[in-house]
């Protein structure tokens, strides 16, 4: 860590007891664990939900449920969390975890394929989605996600600065990064919608729907 990451950390607030354990769980347990949101990214993701005040959010991509509950815990007691997480192997230990926490009763879990399981929320609409899965797949994700969102809702959009290979001279042909260029690019030209891409982390793009 950075001195300007430490100095940053110290100077926001606390992360919540229950999520620092989650997150160390995940570093020490899991091959991946660095894909949890962590201090910084939860905060801002927790203080953004309270900003927008949304009934209902839409996450694609729970991993162990760190970002999750940093939305839930922002999300006022009648909000309802959608979050949907392709792995099934993490599904006992997602659960473990909504079920530690007291916001826990806010979510509701979908295991399988968001682009199976977003077009079953027929005529449901979503103020606020966070999208964080398989890289390669995020204009699809994308595509079938912004017809859920109402007019003036906001998507949320994970790593699309993707470790710095976005501006890369060399050529990347791994699929995440081709994924991530690809995203970026169409989304530039997307008139539908308002864009920003904040150097949050490892880049998080900030969407509003007109």
């Amino acid at each position: 860590m950075s001195k300007i990451e430490e100095y940053i950390l110290s100077h926001i607030d606390a992360e919540p007891e229950l999520l620092k354990k989650i997150d160390r769980d995940a570093h020490v347990n899991m091959l991946q664990g660095d894909m949890t949101s962590g201090h910084l990214q939860g905060r801002f993701l927790k203080m953004i939900t309270q900003m927008i005040r949304p009934k209902r959010i839409l996450e694609i991509g729970t991993f162990v449920g760190y970002s999750t509950l940093c939305f839930a815990e922002g999300l006022e007691e009648e909000g309802e969390l959608h979050t949907i997480e392709i792995d099934d192997e993490l599904e006992d230990r997602i659960r473990g975890n909504f079920d530690r926490s007291e916001h826990g009763k806010k979510i509701v879990l979908h295991i399988g394929d968001a682009l199976e399981i977003i077009p079953r929320f027929q005529d449901e609409s979503f103020d606020l989605a966070f999208l964080d899965a398989d890289k390669e797949d995020y204009w699809d994700h994308y595509e079938y996600t912004l017809p859920k969102i109402r007019r003036g809702g906001i998507i949320l959009v994970d790593n699309t600065l993707w470790y710095g290979k976005v501006v890369e001279e060399v050529k990347n042909n791994d699929r995440a990064t081709r994924g991530i260029l690809d995203f970026n690019r169409k989304l530039a030209d997307d008139d539908r919608v308002e864009k920003v891409i904040l150097p949050l982390r490892d880049g998080l793009t900030l969407i509003r729907k007109k």
